[in-house]
């Protein structure tokens, strides 16, 4: 016998319920995008080849929060450092390299780090420990005319169509407008929540996260981060996972980087002045690159003052830093060239979160007992030096 004609209430539920079928799966393709955070394949040519910076930088004993999940604010310098003077008097860098080199110089005990082209320089702590990676740029010959031309051209582009008051050019970094985008915890947030920005910034934004050249330059630095400290990358993939699959609304700048956030500082000469990205998570990595056309002879260098390092910057390339814990800032460019940076990072507020089961430090705390309350205490005495303990040495990596 014929088959059995499908009554059209029947057609009407089967069609709708395929509709919901592929609508469920495309939403959980979104959602696995964010949560399948697999690491980049390795690179052991890198380290093999790798010009390291050795340093006498203590890392295990810097200070941070007690907490350990962020760094010191900059007004909770220790007495030595405001002794140095660390800080710029104005919005602009005042530092300059004869401050730090020959016979006028006011800053002592410094080392210098010349750029060696694409060999990767891995900064080593008194440990051996790598905790900050020079990654210049891929030994691609096609490098500035594919990725860094087009990147500064969408940044002069961006310039010219943001809207920045005065006011938000004024921070303590320095004075250029700043525009960032992702996600994000922290400074009075009741959760986390993707950061806000008006019609006209959404726009602009969208155009430079779109942008073939920033989707590669994010690229980029996710492999340096997997390939350079493995224990950390995979402890960031760990709680990513977790909290991507907890907000499927939210979503990362760029699919193909492990940070939940990033920023687009539009110069025309973004130098900074003397600070620490506090919030980020304080044994984590930030990706920094910088785009421009500028003398990195002359500036643009990158001053870790705590690890008493300078190193040239040339335009375009990416250094990763914990840039949380470190005091850092610019020597400054001349008035007719021109700097803009691109950062990663994530809030170490949303670690915090996750750790706490998705809820904030008062709520968690209210649910502890006394004794839980204790055993917290002292496990954050011991985070710091946990994170520190992800980073890896020279031998580690080469044996891997």
């Amino acid at each position: 016998p014929p088959p059995a004609q499908t009554s059209g209430p029947c057609k009407a539920r089967d069609k709708a319920g395929s509709k919901a079928r592929r609508n469920a799966a495309r939403k959980a393709a979104k959602v696995n995008e964010h949560i399948n955070l697999l690491p980049p394949a390795r690179r052991p040519k890198h380290v093999t080849n790798a010009a390291p910076v050795k340093t006498r930088f203590q890392l295990m004993k810097h200070r941070v929060a007690s907490t350990g999940w962020i760094g010191l604010r900059d007004n909770g310098q220790s007495e030595q450092e405001r002794a140095a003077n660390f800080e710029e008097p104005g919005w602009t860098p005042s530092h300059h390299i004869h401050d730090f080199f020959g016979d006028q110089r006011r800053f002592k005990g410094f080392q210098y780090v010349k750029y060696l082209g694409p060999k990767t320089r891995p900064l080593l702590d008194a440990a051996g420990r790598a905790f900050a990676i020079f990654a210049g740029h891929p030994d691609d010959p096609n490098w500035k005319r594919d990725v860094h031309d087009p990147a500064v051209e969408a940044l002069n582009e961006a310039r010219s169509k943001c809207k920045v008051s005065e006011v938000r050019r004024h921070h303590r970094r320095g004075y250029f407008p700043p525009l960032s985008a992702g996600d994000s915890y922290g400074g009075g947030q009741i959760q986390p929540g993707a950061l806000v920005n008006g019609v006209i910034n959404t726009a602009v934004l969208c155009a430079l996260m779109s942008n073939i050249a920033f989707i590669r330059l994010a690229g980029f630095a996710t492999g340096v981060f997997a390939n350079w400290a493995p224990n950390l990358f995979s402890y960031y993939t760990v709680h990513m996972r977790k909290f991507y699959k907890r907000y499927s609304y939210l979503k990362r700048p760029f699919l193909n980087s492990i940070w939940t956030a990033c920023t687009f500082n539009l110069g025309p000469q973004t130098c900074c002045i003397g600070h620490r990205d506090f919030g980020n998570l304080a044994f984590g990595w930030c990706a920094v690159t910088a785009p421009g056309n500028y003398d990195y002879t002359k500036g643009g260098h990158l001053i870790l003052w705590d690890c008493k390092i300078i190193l040239e910057f040339p335009p375009g390339c990416t250094i990763l830093l914990p840039s949380a814990a470190i005091f850092h800032s610019n020597i400054p460019i001349s008035t007719n060239e021109c700097r803009y940076s691109f950062t990663q990072y994530t809030a170490g507020g949303i670690f915090r979160w996750i750790e706490h089961g998705f809820q904030s430090e008062e709520a968690y705390f209210d649910s502890l007992s006394a004794e839980e309350v204790g055993r917290e205490r002292a496990e954050a005495r011991e985070r710091w030096s946990r994170g520190v303990g992800y980073f890896s040495t020279l031998e580690e990596l080469r044996a891997m």
